[in-house]
């Protein structure tokens, strides 16, 4: 084996994990973090990598468990109150996937996720929560759960929302949604994921998603800003 840095500590480790599976993907992510060490990186960036990598084996821990159990993640707005259409819809919605034998995932916050989680009940959910200095907080239906994993970045989670999913469900909401469902529609376009079911879901007789679908072809596709192909990304 090659000697990664001129480093015995380092070659002697790589070699006791020539054993194990996955041996080489592991020597090589040890050999980045090698490399970076070498670089004279600042504290912040240090801090950065600690909190993704924290990120990443929180979730790689939990998931490993239901990796061929399907999932349908569940996005939409923390402030839809419970006794709304909307939020009633979510709960039966959820309750029905879960019967069909999938599991759900959602953010783990209020509104919209806390009906995903709901529905599903606590036994079939997954809440992938992100640590912010205001608004979200763990709702009761997933709070303390086992399969409750809390987040420092935002792309760590929604790496996890995406590639533990086998369809997405999006219900009405604000900028997080909206970041979501275009995210989730640009790495579809671009092969990045999928393809899978991206739904659309709103209460009898909404035009939320109606108004959004118009000015995606008035604005963008009417444009050619984007292809008209593209509207069949979602349902």
């Amino acid at each position: 084996m090659a000697s990664f840095y001129n480093s015995p500590e380092l070659d002697n480790l790589f070699k006791n994990l020539s054993t194990k599976q996955h041996s080489q993907l592991i020597q090589r992510s040890l050999a980045v973090i090698a490399k970076l060490a070498e670089e004279g990186l600042d504290r912040l960036d240090w801090k950065i990598l600690a909190a993704a990598l924290e990120d990443l084996e929180q979730g790689f821990q939990v998931f490993s468990q239901y990796r061929h159990t399907r999932k349908i993640a569940i996005f939409g707005s923390a402030r839809i109150a419970r006794n709304t259409p909307e939020y009633k819809q979510a709960v039966v919605f959820a309750r029905q996937i879960t019967e069909a034998g999938f599991m759900v995932i959602t953010g783990a916050g209020g509104g919209i996720m806390a009906a995903g989680n709901e529905g599903a009940t606590r036994e079939k959910s997954f809440g992938l929560n992100i640590r912010l200095p205001f608004e979200q907080t763990t709702n009761e239906f997933i709070a303390g759960d086992k399969k409750l994993i809390s987040f420092k970045y935002f792309f760590t989670r929604k790496l996890f929302f995406l590639r533990e999913s086998d369809a997405i469900a999006l219900f009405p909401g604000g900028f997080g949604t909206q970041d979501e469902a275009f995210e989730t529609l640009t790495l579809c376009q671009t092969g990045k994921y999928g393809p899978v079911p991206l739904v659309l879901i709103d209460k009898p007789g909404g035009d939320y998603w109606y108004n959004w679908n118009q000015y995606i072809c008035k604005y963008l596709v009417a444009r050619g800003l984007v292809d008209e192909y593209d509207v069949n990304l979602y349902t």
